[in-house]
């Protein structure tokens, strides 16, 4: 079995490039282990998503009475699961057409590297074939990260997967990592009424974020009967009663906290281990394939995407990721008309669907600060937007922070109702170099949430009207 491209892996960097490939006339396969789309289709991104949007409804029953209407009722936790795996198994179904429509093969079963240009796969039954493809691009994501300390057993110590589908609502959790997964679990399962509590290792949750996102975040969850303790380490795991004892080192000495179930959010690892890197010669490091800025490895002809390499660990990234290498492909092998423009990784945008919702990319205050530029910053409070009032969420701000010499848009950091739709402008904006009085110059439709940034901007320069 022959192929001009063949993709190791569906999720999204993975069944992106195979359709790319194909749209640009490359015969192409893909290989898939478990299920079409991947973790972020079947276990990540878009089930957590629903079980989100599920939480956000209970929320609105829960305060139904702010809205001049009286609603009651409660979750049923089964029925929240359900729904979830019935989005991502729809979704894993819409990949499945779209490999039929582009004319890929899909193998199902585990690729594994043999030669250059060879693939073996192993179907689920313990067949093997042998796939040739000119270029293999290896796109095989990653899986929860396990700490010494916490050792997932998939009952009482859980990854992401087994927290999407738990068969109960646990009456207490412990949630450890408040990176994405972190806070997005801990408000799903606050707000189906379990007793959570969040350990994060640094000074702060959302660690990676602004730091005024982060004390905002911390405030509001506290508010909502969320426990946070920042600084602090679980050092060991009893799992031998009902329920967990976690021994936790915090600023304050040593503490034992007891709980249904633990939650290890403690970030991912890649999946590059029995796929046949070591004996290609594939480099890698600290635990990614190392590649160049269009996806190729130190070996012509291999390639590698997504969470496997070394951008950011997101489905939006890995897609693009995928695409641009394939057009290099393309463009080398003449099917397509010019080189690629490469990812510029520090305009990325990361975005956490907890309530409320975080939404930022470029560079945080401190990093504009650090990086020599004089900066001016503007903050504007979602409590003096009309819209954000009229829907009954004024928590939160939009922060923006640009250059004071010539007005170049270094970075957005948002926080509150539905802000994740809202950084897309900041990106493009800042594609197109962009400077403050263009953005102020363009009219922002009224009453918008998005309207805040152009508040936020007036802010930054003096020239607030609704603050």
């Amino acid at each position: 079995m022959a192929y001009d491209v063949v993709v190791l892996g569906s999720g999204p960097g993975g069944y992106v490039a195979a359709i790319r490939a194909a749209q640009l006339g490359f015969k192409t396969a893909i290989i898939e282990k478990e299920s079409l789309g991947g973790i972020c289709l079947n276990w990540g991104c878009i089930p957590t998503k629903a079980l989100l949007k599920s939480a956000q409804v209970n929320e609105y029953i829960k305060h139904s009475k702010d809205f001049g209407i009286d609603a009651n009722g409660t979750p049923n936790f089964e029925a929240v699961i359900k729904r979830s795996r019935a989005v991502a198994d729809k979704m894993s179904k819409g990949v499945q057409f779209l490999m039929k429509k582009n004319k890929i093969d899909v193998l199902m079963g585990f690729g594994k590297l043999k030669a250059k240009g060879q693939i073996e796969v192993t179907a689920s039954d313990g067949t093997k074939k042998t796939v040739e493809g000119k270029h293999i691009i290896i796109a095989t994501g990653g899986r929860s990260r396990e700490l010494p300390s916490l050792k997932i057993d998939g009952k009482k110590i859980i990854g992401y997967r087994e927290a999407m589908v738990l068969p109960q609502l646990p009456k207490s959790m412990i949630v450890v990592g408040s990176g994405a997964i972190g806070v997005e679990f801990g408000y799903f399962y606050n707000s189906m009424g379990t007793k959570v509590t969040i350990i994060e290792f640094l000074p702060r949750a959302v660690p990676v974020e602004d730091e005024e996102i982060s004390k905002e975040l911390e405030k509001n969850f506290k508010k909502n009967g969320i426990d946070i303790m920042t600084g602090s380490e679980v050092t060991s795991v009893d799992t031998s009663g009902a329920g967990v004892k976690a021994k936790i080192k915090t600023p304050n000495g040593e503490v034992v906290m007891e709980a249904d179930i633990l939650l290890s959010a403690v970030g991912i690892s890649s999946n590059i281990e029995g796929i046949g890197l070591e004996e290609l010669g594939i480099k890698t490091d600290k635990g990614k394939i190392m590649v160049d800025k269009f996806g190729q490895t130190n070996i012509p002809g291999i390639y590698a995407i997504g969470d496997c390499s070394p951008g950011q660990a997101l489905a939006h990234v890995a897609s693009k990721e995928g695409i641009i290498c394939i057009e290099n492909i393309g463009y080398n092998e003449k099917k397509y008309n010019h080189k690629p423009e490469a990812i510029d990784y520090n305009n990325v945008p990361g975005c956490t669907y907890c309530y409320p919702e975080i939404a930022s990319v470029g560079y945080t205050e401190k990093q504009a600060k650090e990086a020599g530029y004089e900066i001016k910053v503007g903050k504007f409070p979602l409590s003096a937007s009309g819209k954000a009032s009229a829907a009954g969420h004024t928590e939160g701000f939009v922060k923006v922070i640009f250059d004071a010499k010539y007005g170049e848009w270094l970075g957005t950091h948002m926080i509150g109702y539905n802000v994740t739709e809202l950084i897309a402008q900041t990106v493009t904006a800042r594609k197109l170099e962009t400077t403050y009085q263009e953005v102020l110059n363009s009219i922002h439709p009224h009453p918008t949430i998005s309207e805040s940034v152009k508040d936020a901007i007036e802010v930054a320069y003096g020239e607030a009207i609704h603050l």
